[in-house]
């Protein structure tokens, strides 16, 4: 039987068979060409996830990196490269993941590889090793539309829809039906306003037939004043807006006008693309206007720690690179801080190119200063044309470009001339980084070759810390002629000193004494400083008629007391700072000197016309080839309406962030906002809220809860707890108490006394009276360190850093917040008193006429029952018992009213409903 069966197996006939057999499948194999390797897709989450640790960004372990292509081919310790892009079988990487030796095998000490994740990287090399650029960092292109044929029920209304809907057949789902009348009216009211709409708005909606009444109802809300404030809550997290600097001292600081400023911008829907660039780089605009000077207090709101004893270099270098960070986690959901000590772990930004960006922001004139110097002055009318007669005078005597060295010292402070040195001579000190200079009792300092022709003595920050004494200013030597003498009036006392003397010719040196004979000669622990001290060029024109007309109304305006808002002005010329790579991040250990650049492997975005300052920054971040900008803010309002971003990570869209859900649908809207919208905000968000994707019910259903319980794919419409901001303003709402009043300082509602603790300034937190404690939680006094309790247990944050995405918690101090804050029962009470109002005496219709003001529809008969049981209850309670019955309505014991009581506890108890404090 063997004999036999091995008899045929060597017949001649037989192996011609099996020989055809493998010469057609080997044929087949070089016809059908091997799949190719995606390294975006297939390679890199492999290298991030089991060899970047050791060879990357931070470690580059035996001289091999995997971060960039020429890294990763490049000869390692041992002489050769590891990668031989072609010849998988001379690579050291496939030698080394396919080791059996656990001290040559890599990973080293973890887990091997599994043999697909060996044939990935066999393939790949042997393709050629070549790399690929993460989906993010490519440019926006226009993106075919899905073409959707079947549209049940006439479900698609643009092309939004047609994107979803594509996605959701292939997962085999299908959209919900459009949600009720009353639930878009309060969904769209509260994403496009943050609060409820006016009742004639609501009424006309509610019962209009019209099949336009809900587009009518998006176009009348986004045309309200309240579509700014709503949107610049948005904003301030990303800003890190707050009313104090900041640091443990956190004192108070007036930018508030920076707030006003997003506001109107969002009502007036600057196109984003100007947004962007006015706050980058607002004062290097041609004639920069005010509101255009207060938009950069975008990189103003950093903190700025003037505690005595700190260096205030360090906190201005800290607050340069905050500005860095913010500028790439707000404007281009990209994590950049980490570059600051080493190359990116994950992502293609170099190490050096972090201290290139950090350029851009390095020569702002702004100091860790306790006057927060450049601040903007902020003339009213009068003194406006008051300026403007002054710079035509400049203009007319000078030149144009004197003209605007005038208007920007009296716009901003910054000086036009200042070109003293300074040397210690005796007792003096002269303090480097910390100020322009100090000097001691009995001490003289010196300040060199000063042209005084045609010129003033500026002097800014002058700090005595000691009452009395008297500062001379001497020509050519300590006993030369006095030509300025400051009599030093008050202890602590910060003031700026200008003094017009008699005109000089030459150059001179200028001698500083200092004596105050209450204080012991030399003594070593008293000086006076100054954190400017400078010479101010003067007005031309001396002896031309009109002359001493315009002098007065120029030292008018320098001395003129008006408000001021924190701005970023740009240092003169010879004020330039120079910028170098801090080795491991450590500013005190300097690399190589770097100029303002962008990351190589996004520079195909920079105009080649851009110059090297934070306006060629602007230019280049608003460019339609930045990839990263536009597809930020589309991702960003897409989570604001939906509750999830398209892709989730808002902070982080680079290799570690988690790939958005509909890719295409990203990029379409991207570029839809930057060419067929040109950066308008409200186009974008109209087609948003327009699509049937967000008109869809919220109800959860059992097929979804199995198949898509966190709604990544939208087969329903949005259903998550309201913000901080929106809860706040929708309870002043139903209460009938919200105020409308709009801009100005922070206002400061209701708080307990004691959670301010403030002991270098004393201040305290003062409850503001009348409507002001009512305004909208946009406008509510901001401190750092001791942000509004209420608002931060519903996941508010504290504005220190950048804050690119609140992520939602539940905690039992979110009810405990709405059920018992003082604030929310005080909401209770007007909410009773209006149901009352309302509805008239019937228990009843008083509690449905609530349910109906909150959410536009009738109140259920079960949930009727539930809170009549409930009012009974309570008014059986208070009914016995005079003093909780007071408590409870707010008011003495001269007036009890047990009705009342009862219902406030009802209103309350309504207003925490969960489809109330939810956005259904």
């Amino acid at each position: 039987m063997i004999g036999a069966i091995m008899k045929f197996l060597f017949n001649k006939k037989f192996l011609l068979v099996i020989g055809l057999l493998v010469a057609a499948y080997f044929s087949y194999r070089l016809l059908i060409p091997e799949k190719k390797v995606d390294f975006s897709a297939d390679v890199k989450p492999i290298l991030n996830k089991k060899c970047i640790t050791c060879h990357g960004g931070v470690k580059a372990k035996a001289g091999f990196s995997l971060l960039f292509r020429e890294d990763a081919l490049a000869k390692t310790e041992s002489g050769k490269p590891a990668i031989i892009p072609g010849d998988p079988d001379a690579s050291e990487l496939i030698h080394r993941i396919t080791n059996h030796d656990p001290e040559e095998r890599m990973p080293y000490k973890h887990e091997p590889l599994s043999k697909q994740e060996i044939s990935i990287f066999k393939r790949w090399i042997k393709q050629g090793a070549k790399w690929g650029d993460h989906w993010a960092y490519l440019p926006v292109k226009k993106t075919e539309v899905p073409d959707v044929n079947d549209n049940p029920n006439g479900w698609i209304k643009n092309d939004v829809d047609k994107f979803i809907y594509a996605k959701l057949y292939d997962e085999k789902l299908k959209p919900s039906v459009q949600a009720d009348k009353p639930t878009l009216l309060r969904r769209a009211s509260l994403d496009l306003i943050g609060m409820y709409p006016s009742a004639s708005v609501a009424q006309q909606y509610l019962k209009s037939n019209d099949d336009k009444a809900y587009e009518v109802l998006v176009d009348s809300l986004m045309a309200s004043p309240h579509f700014g404030e709503r949107w610049a809550s948005l904003w301030l997290d990303l800003s890190r807006y707050a009313d104090t600097k900041g640091y443990e001292s956190d004192g108070g600081r007036e930018i508030w006008k920076y707030r006003d400023w997003l506001i109107k911008s969002f009502n007036e829907d600057k196109p984003y693309d100007r947004f962007l660039t006015e706050q980058i780089a607002g004062d290097l605009l041609p004639n920069p206007t005010d509101a255009q000077y207060i938009a950069t207090a975008f990189s103003r709101n950093s903190m700025t720690n003037d505690e005595g004893g700190t260096d205030n270099e360090e906190f201005r270098t800290a607050a340069v690179m905050d500005r860095v960070s913010t500028t790439w986690e707000s404007l281009m959901g990209t994590t950049f801080s980490c570059v600051q000590c080493h190359s990116h772990p994950y992502d293609p930004f170099r190490h050096d190119e972090y201290y290139k960006f950090m350029a851009f922001f390095n020569n702002t004139r702004d100091e860790d200063i306790p006057s927060e110097y450049p601040l903007l002055r902020e003339y009213n009318d009068s003194m406006k044309q008051k300026l403007e007669t002054v710079i035509n005078w400049v203009k007319e005597h000078s030149s144009d470009a004197n003209a605007k060295k005038f208007s920007l010292f009296l716009r901003t402070w910054e000086p036009s001339i200042n070109s003293t040195t300074a040397d210690s001579m005796t007792n003096a000190v002269i303090a480097g980084k910390n100020y322009a200079l100090a000097i001691r009792n009995h001490s003289i300092a010196r300040l060199k070759k000063i042209d005084l022709q045609n010129v003033n003595l500026l002097i800014w920050n002058f700090y005595s810390e000691k009452k009395g004494g008297v500062l001379k200013l001497h020509l050519d030597s300590p006993e030369g002629p006095v030509f300025a003498t400051i009599n030093i009036k008050g202890v602590d006392h910060w003031r700026k000193e200008s003094i017009e003397f008699p005109e000089q010719q030459g150059v001179h040196d200028v001698f500083l004494t200092y004596e105050n004979p209450t204080l012991p000669k030399n003594s070593e622990d008293f000086a006076i400083t100054f954190d400017w001290f400078s010479f101010m060029q003067q007005l031309p024109g001396k002896g031309i008629p009109g002359y001493e007309e315009n002098k007065k109304i120029f030292w008018g305006l320098v001395n003129a007391n008006v408000p001021t808002t924190p701005v970023m002005v740009e240092n003169p010329a010879w004020m330039w700072r120079k910028t170098h790579v801090f080795e491991r991040g450590n500013r005190k250990t300097l690399g190589e000197e770097v100029e303002p650049a962008v990351p190589n492997s996004l520079s195909f975005a920079m105009p080649a016309n851009a110059p090297k300052n934070r306006l060629g920054l602007a230019m280049w971040l608003t460019d339609k080839k930045n990839p990263l900008v536009s597809r930020t803010m589309v991702n960003r309002l897409w989570e604001q309406l939906f509750g999830m971003g398209i892709a989730e990570t808002l902070e982080d869209m680079g290799t570690q962030g988690i790939p958005p859900t509909h890719k295409e649908l990203l990029d379409h809207l991207a570029w839809q906002l930057m060419n067929d919208h040109q950066w308008s905000i409200k186009k974008l968000l109209k087609e948003l809220v327009m699509s049937a994707t967000y008109r869809q019910d919220s109800k959860l259903t059992d097929e979804l809860k199995e198949k898509d319980a966190a709604n990544k794919f939208y087969a329903r419409g949005p259903r998550v707890r309201l913000s901080a901001e929106q809860l706040r303003d929708q309870h002043l709402c139903i209460s009938g108490e919200i105020s409308t009043k709009m801009y100005g300082p922070g206002v400061m509602p209701w708080q307990p006394e004691g959670i301010w603790l403030s002991p270098y300034n004393g201040a305290r937190w003062q409850n503001s009276n009348g409507e002001d404690q009512y305004r909208r939680a946009v406008y509510t006094y901001w401190k750092r360190t001791s942000a509004y309790p209420s608002m931060i247990t519903f996941d508010g944050v504290q504005r220190v850093l950048c804050t690119a995405r609140r992520v939602r918690t539940n905690t039992p101090l979110q009810a405990l917040v709405t059920l018992n804050d003082s604030v929310y029962l005080d909401m209770a009470r007007h909410f009773a008193y209006r149901m009352k109002k309302e509805a008239g005496a019937n228990v009843n219709d008083q509690i449905s006429k609530g349910y109906e003001l909150m959410l536009y529809k009738p109140l259920p008969a079960a949930k009727l029952k539930v809170f009549v049981d409930l009012y009974n209850e309570a008014l059986n309670e208070f009914k016995g018992d005079a003093d909780k019955t007071c408590k409870m309505i707010g008011v003495n014991n001269e007036h009890t009213d047990a009705p009342t009581a009862a219902m406030v506890v009802v209103a309350n108890a309504m207003m925490n409903l969960d489809e109330v404090v939810m956005k259904n």
